[in-house]
């Protein structure tokens, strides 16, 4: 199952949408995780801030949530589906420019976090913080052609295997309809 990405309250996109599943889709193939669905929006800070607050709580825009279906009660019947990674262009505009690099850099390196959060890893403390940040560099990696999914992807899912992630359980890939 592929990528879908969809747009929300923009008057232009910086990164072709197309781009960006493109990316999430070599992202997708590091993880094993080719046959999920993954839903991808890129929106504005009003559109972002809306599901931060309705959703997190937190009354403030911010630049990437990830709303997994595999998770939580219910998460055995997502079947194929991962979940959802929204990306705020308004933010990572500012934040490309704050970093001195192209915002198409950041919108990647968003979507891997948002990606790998779907999967179960979270930063709640300095030592899951170190482990994702790497894990987002080998998926930034893959998803700008510097490393093939094949190479990444057997330390990647011996990583998940470990647990070292939020509530210690890997997440089940789905089962091949084949």
């Amino acid at each position: 199952m592929p990528a879908f990405v969809r747009t929300s309250g923009l008057r232009s996109t910086p990164i072709r949408p197309a781009v960006v599943r493109e990316r999430a889709e070599k992202m997708l193939a590091a993880l094993e995780l080719e046959s999920a669905e993954l839903s991808i929006l890129l929106c504005d800070d009003p559109t972002i801030h809306a599901l931060n607050r309705d959703f997190r709580h937190k009354d403030k825009p911010t630049d990437v949530l990830a709303f997994a279906m595999r998770e939580g009660e219910g998460g055995d019947l997502a079947g194929g589906i991962l979940g959802d990674v929204v990306v705020s262009l308004d933010t990572a505009r500012r934040q490309a420019a704050e970093r001195g690099h192209a915002i198409a850099s950041e919108v990647t390196f968003l979507l891997a976090h948002g990606l790998l959060h779907l999967v179960g890893y979270d930063h709640r403390n300095d030592a899951e913080e170190r482990v994702m940040n790497a894990e987002t560099s080998k998926l930034v990696d893959v998803a700008l052609g510097r490393t093939s999914p094949e190479e990444a992807c057997g330390e990647m899912v011996e990583e998940r295997g470990k647990g070292a992630r939020r509530g210690g359980k890997p997440v089940k890939k789905p089962k091949s309809k084949r």
